[in-house]
């Protein structure tokens, strides 16, 4: 196993694999989403565009078995910066953590932390950012989905510093696995000063 951060065209490299963890992953709980390749890559490209836009990938040999992004907020759709500014924040200065993506096999080895770690010394290197920031679903705890014994992980992000942002919440649409459509998901955000 080996972790390593991309940038610039080795980032570009990436996209596809990042794209088929996300439709792996997100598809389980709490996200249940019901996602397409085609969709995947070009969120993903638009946010790999962005100036100090990053993935830290996990291999297992070369394969990539997990990925975690980050790059400026305003690099991002402005659904994400939008609450900041609501709320009096300036989503300039916030470097956004995107999604964290692991193949459930390679869980509980420290790759979650060395995510972190390598967003963390990239939002302090570029030097512009005061805070770190990322958001989770919410859902009901009496989901029809939700698995016996599931464990959040709001204890891990909280160790790490992070700070469930209260009244900080973004809207995404999406289809999940179970419904015909397209609905509206709450997304709470979490941040960390940097």
């Amino acid at each position: 196993m080996r972790v390593e951060a991309l940038e610039g065209a080795a980032l570009a490299k990436a996209v596809p694999a990042l794209a088929e963890l996300r439709i792996a992953v997100f598809r389980d709980w709490p996200y249940l989403y019901d996602g397409t390749l085609d969709y995947e890559r070009r969120y993903i490209e638009k946010f790999a565009a962005a100036d100090g836009a990053m993935i830290v990938v996990a291999r297992d040999g070369e394969r990539i078995v997990g990925a975690a992004t980050a790059s400026p907020m305003l690099g991002h759709a402005d659904e994400f910066a939008e609450p900041f500014r609501r709320a009096g924040h300036d989503p300039a200065r916030i470097f956004y953590f995107g999604e964290s993506v692991l193949l459930a096999q390679y869980r509980g080895r420290g790759l979650g932390h060395a995510f972190f770690d390598h967003r963390e010394a990239q939002a302090r290197r570029l030097g512009a950012y005061t805070h770190a920031a990322f958001c989770a679903v919410v859902r009901s705890s009496d989901h029809p989905l939700k698995p016996a014994g599931y464990v959040p992980l709001d204890a891990f992000w909280t160790k790490r510093g992070y700070q469930r942002a209260e009244g900080l919440v973004a809207t995404f649409d999406w289809k999940d696995i179970d419904t015909p459509g397209e609905i509206a998901h709450p997304m709470q955000f979490w941040m960390k000063a940097l």
